[in-house]
Formats: structure tokens, C-alpha cells, sequence
């Protein structure tokens, strides 16, 4: 009994403590942009999607986040390179190209019964083997500002990265460690920030679920996509890209990441009622899924850049559903098989007893 009391608190313990961690642990990044909040609150994000569409001229990147915490509000920023103009995406979008990058579903058989199978078990088991989806202390110049929906959307311009700071504590945030020097090299480089304050409009609503995706486009003459902050971030981090673009994809290097993997590659054609026209503007492209693993954040060495692939190879994901071969109305071929074997032996047997009983009575018939 005291042996089971000692376990119990200890396990107990060890609750407590991961909880601890979970509350304290400040959600500063995500894929594509910072994530900030109050001292007194605290916001994850679960799942980031995003998409992006370039067509050697304009970027756009409709992103949606699902977040959970108890913050009722929140900010979050975004460099850009040029000027860029913001409004709510579709969210039907997404639904719209999972299902065009759906996994090719194939059924692999094997022959000799498995567990879970006759006459290992009486179950029918499901046979199912599943494969493997962002010091000058001079104002931040304001360009533009929108309400959208639960988004109060801030369009900015800063000489300095401590410009970003002054706006944030304006809106009651704190700039979080690292992050004016993680901006540096994008003020270097005379990027813009899109900094979105998210509030939502009922009192007492916490950020919580699905928010609305936001569609932020701007010029650029190569397609980059804003990873470069996600170093800030505190877990490991994991990136899902759908890129839509006049050819095949892929980045230029994994920038501290894993291998990125492509899970779908193909020419889409969408209809003039389906939620990518608007994005395509209604017109042909290429498609490609791209997924990417970050163990260690801190490791990212700045942005995807993502270029041509040398040919336009199509590619789908296959799933495979294993199942045991059967032969006509469900009659294992193992058993069809092996009862086959068995009669053919059993008629040889028989064949060659009768034979040497035949030549028996054929040695016994003769004279002497």
C-alpha cells in the first residue's frame, strides 16, 4: 500500500510539473511570424496552414492559425518584403486543396494469414497499414490600418527594430526577448512588417479554435516565404506549404530543418465555383505540398526561397490498405493453396499404392 501511495504522488508530481511548463512557456513564434501576448496569458498554436501563390510577379499567403490558451488577445507579426495589402482569405480554400491532395488509396495483398486473421483469430481484424500534411527609437510609420473581422490589422514601415517595440507597448504587449534582434536583418534589408493585433470583438472571448484566415499579398520577384522568426520558438516547430506557382517547387536548402518532403506534386485546373479560382484568378497551375520538420528552432537560418524544380514530375502519396488475397466469394488463396497440395498428394498416394498393388497381384498370377 505505501509502495502504491509513493507511485501515485510521484506521478502526480510529475503532472504538476509538465503543467507548470506548459503555462509558463511563452508561445513567442510560429511558422511564419511572431506570436505575442501579455505576461498574464498564455497561447499556443497548434496547426498552421498556409498557401502560397506566386506568379513571378505578386506573392500571396493565405494563412490560417488554430490556437488554444486563455489570451483574449493577442499579436501577431509578419515581415514582408514590399508593400502589402491585407484582407480575410477564404476558408474554404483549405478544405479545397486537401481534397486535391488526397493520398492515392491501393490495397497491397499478402498470402500466408496474419494475426488477426483465420486461424490465428476469430476477429477480422482491420488489415490496415497507414503510410506516412509560418537603438534609434524612431515611430513606426503606419501605412495602412483595417478592421477584419477579429483582426485589427496594422500595415507598417521601421528604420529600427526597437521602432516595432514602441508599437507593441502602445497596444499593451511587450516586445518578447530576441525578437527586435531577430528583425534587424530584415530592417537591413528595408522589409516591411504586417502586425496584426488579434481581438476578438465579444467581451470575454478567449482566442481559442480555428481564427479566420488572413490573405496578405505583396510584390516579389522570387518566392520567399518568412521563416527567419520561428527561431524563437521554444518547441520544435513543423511547417505545411501549399505552393501554387506556373511550375514544380521546392526549396532551395533546408535552412536548419529536416528534409523537406513533397506529398503532392500535379497541374490543377480549378472550376470558376471552386475556392482556389479566386486565388489562381481562375487560370491553370502547378500544385506542390510541401512538408518540413524543425527539431531545433534555434537552428533556422533565415527563409525559404522556393525555386523551379528542374522537370514538372508529378507526384501523390500512397496509402496502402494490406489485405489477405482471396479467391472468389472470399476463400482464402492460402487455404484454396494448401487444400490444393493436400488433394494432389493424397491422389498420388493413392495412385502409386495402387499401382504397386496392381504389380503385387501381377507377380503372384505367373507360373512358377
Amino acid at each position: 500500500m505505501h509502495k502504491r501511495k509513493s507511485r501515485f504522488l510521484t506521478l502526480a508530481a510529475v503532472l504538476l510539473a509538465l503543467q507548470a511548463v506548459t503555462l509558463i512557456a511563452p508561445a513567442y513564434a510560429c511558422g511564419c511570424g511572431a506570436m505575442v501576448t501579455d505576461r498574464s496569458s498564455r497561447m499556443g498554436v497548434e496547426k498552421e496552414l498556409s498557401v502560397v501563390r506566386w506568379d513571378g510577379r505578386t506573392e500571396q499567403i493565405v494563412m490560417r492559425f488554430t490556437v488554444n490558451g486563455d489570451a483574449p488577445r493577442a499579436a501577431w507579426i509578419m515581415p514582408v518584403p514590399t508593400r502589402a495589402t491585407v484582407e480575410l482569405g477564404d476558408p474554404d480554400l483549405f478544405g479545397d486543396l486537401a481534397r486535391r491532395t488526397l493520398p492515392e488509396r491501393k490495397t497491397r495483398h499478402y498470402f500466408w494469414p496474419r494475426e488477426g486473421d483465420w486461424p490465428f483469430s476469430t476477429g477480422t481484424g482491420d488489415g490496415a497499414a497507414a503510410a506516412p500534411m509560418p537603438g534609434s527609437g524612431a515611430p513606426v510609420g503606419v501605412v495602412g490600418r483595417e478592421q477584419l473581422g477579429d483582426f485589427d490589422v496594422a500595415r507598417l514601415t521601421a528604420t529600427d527594430p526597437d521602432a516595432l517595440r514602441n508599437w507593441l507597448t502602445a497596444n499593451g504587449f511587450e516586445l518578447p526577448p530576441g525578437l527586435a534582434a531577430e528583425l534587424r536583418p530584415y530592417v537591413e534589408q528595408q522589409w516591411e512588417y504586417v502586425a496584426v493585433r488579434l481581438a476578438p470583438r465579444e467581451p470575454g472571448r478567449m482566442l481559442r479554435g480555428t481564427l479566420d484566415p488572413l490573405r496578405i499579398r505583396f510584390a516579389s520577384d522570387r518566392l520567399v516565404y518568412p521563416m527567419r522568426l520561428s527561431r524563437l520558438a521554444r518547441t520544435p516547430q513543423a511547417l505545411g506549404l501549399y505552393v501554387l506557382a506556373d511550375h514544380r517547387m521546392e526549396p532551395r536548402d533546408a535552412i536548419g530543418g529536416g528534409t523537406p518532403e513533397v506529398t503532392f506534386a500535379g497541374r490543377v485546373e480549378p472550376e470558376p465555383s471552386d475556392p482556389l479560382a479566386a486565388l489562381t484568378d481562375g487560370r491553370p497551375a502547378y500544385l506542390t505540398a510541401v512538408e518540413q520538420d524543425f527539431p531545433r528552432p534555434a537552428a533556422i537560418t533565415g527563409d525559404h526561397e522556393l525555386v523551379r524544380t528542374p522537370a514538372d514530375t508529378p507526384f501523390r502519396r500512397t496509402t496502402y490498405t494490406d489485405a489477405l488475397l482471396t479467391v472468389g466469394p472470399g476463400v482464402p488463396a492460402w487455404l484454396l493453396t494448401v487444400a490444393s497440395v493436400l488433394v494432389a498428394a493424397t491422389a498420388a498416394a493413392v495412385t502409386l499404392r495402387r499401382r504397386k498393388t496392381s504389380r503385387r497381384a501381377a507377380g503372384q498370377g505367373r507360373p512358377a
